[in-house]
């Protein structure tokens, strides 16, 4: 009986997700919809009807097919070669948009790459998939959401509809909460239940809700507020948490539990544990309407937790959690820096929508890195993405963008449900610079590993010392010329070199890099870097036709994870029906964690 049931649930949910990839995409053998067509909103469209692209389609593009003979001619041209048959290829290769400067000079590609690559764009119905998004359809087609990070950043006078509705004006309800709440918070006028204020703020999510405010408050330390401490807590080990609170006093910390549906298992054992702490001190329940707010729509669980839930700042659903950064996710941020500055870096986003929106291809920066990434992913076989930004304060911006790119584009589908025969999402990783020269640069200038880098930098510092800036920034250039031009064994020998050694001090060159340059890092500037990353993503994914907007692939482990939590603590055996390495780590964990079993 129980099979029936679930048979009969997993037919409904594939039937459903089928029903509604038709509903969006159209039926891909008749060709009834074009690549990213919705009539959800109610409005009319006039995009001319085409054969929904599929995984197969892909690779049968005139566009690709072409692509794919260039490479054959180019894809061991040097970047050497390149440069001296064109004197003025760092000038031209370069474009400017939203106040960020893109040189993509170095990277191997020719005119006629680009031009190529944009054909791509073309067949693929990009403009058409851009302006999907912005116009609130739901592109987001196994979940059946629109895609509306933009509308967190967009002015109180524009209209964004969502089945109808205006979602501006909610947007900006919200952002207004937040102001009030931070100023009191940053004032001291907010006063923990003894009396005392609030000098320390604990920001307690995971995921989007935890990566996108702990890189802003880093990005942004230089203009937070330094009277009070932020910490963020993630990690379900009980260690973040010891960590991240044992020298803070709980009559004066107030904690932002960041969880939209207030069940996430991770934030709400932390949260759990929060409130223990707390009330360890201050000994009443009453206090923790103090000591507590929250960012989350289930208002139920947040007022069954002890908050008050006009201390609930709320977001939607048309918002994913690695996109939130800048919605009520971000009260952690706004406490920091004040509202405004976050309005400011707000406008900093706004700024990259509006060329990502408007810009020609060939101008905007967005679709540039994107195809960018097309061409050494699906063509050279490279495999990972370094982002490499020289300057401190964006340390954690590596692990935020992981996020942002490998769980939008890590698929194996396309939107259709068809497997495809190409590569998807690369893996995204980094270090600011100097650090990663002296970690993992050898095996970028040496290996046998073609790895495309992103270097970031500023032209002027926040913390100007002596000739760090200028030490600093050097180096950057310096290792985008090296990655380019190497060093070859005439050049190695013309230096006096030992014979023996010859091999080993020639640099092949010929590695490709986008260098960003910025006038600083303020918080318009991180809002600029965010959304070009975020378009990006959005762009690599519509050429892909995968669904950059779902997650499904974080499901499966949470589910077994609680299929499992009980058998760690079962007092007596449990009767494990897991695979034999399973059933075997779990009885060694508990013989060793307390002679169980």
């Amino acid at each position: 009986m129980k099979c029936s049931i679930f048979l009969s649930c997993f037919v409904f949910s594939v039937n459903y997700i089928s029903y509604v990839a038709f509903q969006y995409f159209g039926n891909s053998q008749n060709g009834t919809a074009s690549n990213c067509e919705d009539n959800s909103t109610g409005r009319k469209t006039t995009m001319t009807k085409k054969k929904t692209p599929t995984a197969k389609a892909l690779t049968k593009r005139l566009a690709w097919k072409a692509l794919a003979e260039h490479y054959r001619k180019v894809g061991d041209v040097h970047l050497r070669s390149l440069f001296a048959d064109d004197p003025r290829r760092g000038e031209r290769l370069a474009v400017e948009g939203a106040g960020l400067y893109l040189d993509y000079s170095k990277n191997r590609i020719t005119d006629e790459t680009i031009k190529f690559l944009i054909n791509l764009a073309n067949e693929c119905n990009l403009r058409e998939c851009i302006e999907s998004m912005f116009e609130g359809r739901k592109i987001n087609v196994t979940e059946n959401r629109a895609v509306l990070h933009i509308a967190l950043r967009a002015p109180k006078n524009e209209q964004i509809l969502v089945d109808g509705v205006n979602v501006v004006p909610q947007v900006h309800e919200v952002l207004d909460k937040m102001a009030v709440f931070s100023e009191r918070v940053r004032s001291g006028e907010w006063l923990g239940y003894t009396g005392k204020p609030v000098h320390s703020i604990v920001n307690i999510g995971i995921g989007g809700s935890d990566l996108g405010p702990v890189m802003a408050y880093e990005a942004l330390k230089h203009y937070s507020k330094r009277e009070l401490t932020f910490r963020f807590v993630s990690n379900v080990d009980g260690t973040d948490f010891e960590e991240a609170t044992r020298d803070l006093d709980p009559e004066e910390t107030l904690f932002i539990i960041s969880s939209k549906t207030f069940t996430t298992l991770e934030t709400m054992a932390n949260a759990h544990t929060a409130r223990t702490w707390a009330l360890k001190v201050l000994h009443h329940e009453g206090a923790v309407a103090r000591h507590f707010v929250a960012v989350s729509t289930n208002a139920e669980e947040v007022a069954k937790f002890g908050i008050d839930t006009a201390n609930m700042f709320g977001f939607w659903d048309w918002v994913g959690g690695r996109y939130s950064m800048d919605s009520a996710i971000g009260l952690s941020t706004m406490i920091a820096i004040g509202s405004e500055n976050f309005r400011a870096m707000l406008e900093g986003f706004r700024a990259m929508d509006e060329h990502f929106r408007t810009a020609p291809f060939e101008k905007n920066l967005p679709v540039l890195m994107a195809l960018f990434s097309i061409w050494y992913n699906n063509f050279f076989g490279a495999e990972t993405v370094v982002v490499l930004p020289y300057d401190q304060y964006l340390k954690r911006f590596p692990a935020y963008l992981q996020q942002l790119t490998m769980e939008s584009n890590g698929k194996r589908v396309t939107i259709d449900g068809a497997a495809v025969n190409y590569q998807t999402g690369p893996v995204y990783w980094g270090e600011p610079g100097t650090n990663g020269q002296h970690s993992f640069y050898q095996l970028i200038h040496q290996g046998t590993k073609l790895i495309p880098c992103d270097f970031i930098g500023f032209c002027k510092a926040l913390n100007p010392i002596g000739r760090h800036h200028e030490v600093l920034m050097a180096n950057l250039f310096a290792q985008t010329e090296a990655l380019a031009f190497g060093k070859t064994e005439d050049e190695v020998r013309a230096e006096g070199a030992p014979e023996g050694l010859t091999p080993h001090r020639v640099f092949e060159g010929n590695r490709p890099t986008n260098t960003i340059l910025a006038e600083t890092l303020c918080p318009g500037t991180l809002g600029k870097l965010i959304a070009l990353y975020e378009h990006s993503v959005f762009v690599q994914g519509a050429i892909w036709h995968i669904d950059s907007f779902d997650q499904w692939g974080v499901e499966l482990g949470k589910v077994l994870a609680t299929r499992i939590i009980p058998e760690l603590e079962s007092v007596g055996e449990p009767q494990l029906k897991h695979d034999s390495s399973t059933n075997h780590l779990i009885r060694r964990y508990r013989r060793l964690k307390g002679g169980r079993s």
